[in-house]
């Protein structure tokens, strides 16, 4: 296995983990703000990272400059697009989960 092959193995090793734990995390958490926030950070990882394996595999290519773009514009609109969806649950009037069983004043 040449160096080439390992650093793909592990960015898509990588890029798959961070994937699943945005999965888990949308399943798991409690409400849309903690999932919002989990799923986009993760989400934002396992994908940057699986274009970063494709730009390795590709070398100095067209197609790794079109995955470099490709990465710069998921920084830009993952967080943006999570942000716009906490700030309309917000708007809603959608309550964040808390572990307080109600007033104890």
């Amino acid at each position: 296995m040449t160096p080439r092959e390992l650093a793909v193995l592990v960015l898509v090793a990588g890029g798959a983990f961070f994937a699943f734990v945005a999965a888990v995390g949308l399943l798991r958490l409690p409400d849309i703000y903690t999932r919002t926030h989990g799923a986009s950070k993760s989400d934002t990882l396992g994908a940057g990272l699986a274009l970063a394996a494709v730009a390795v595999t590709f070398g100095f290519d067209l197609s790794t400059a079109k995955a470099a773009l490709l990465v710069l514009f998921m920084f830009i609109t993952n967080p943006t697009a999570a942000h716009a969806i906490a700030r309309a649950a917000a708007d809603q009037g959608i309550e964040p989960w808390t572990t307080d069983e109600g007033d104890s004043e």
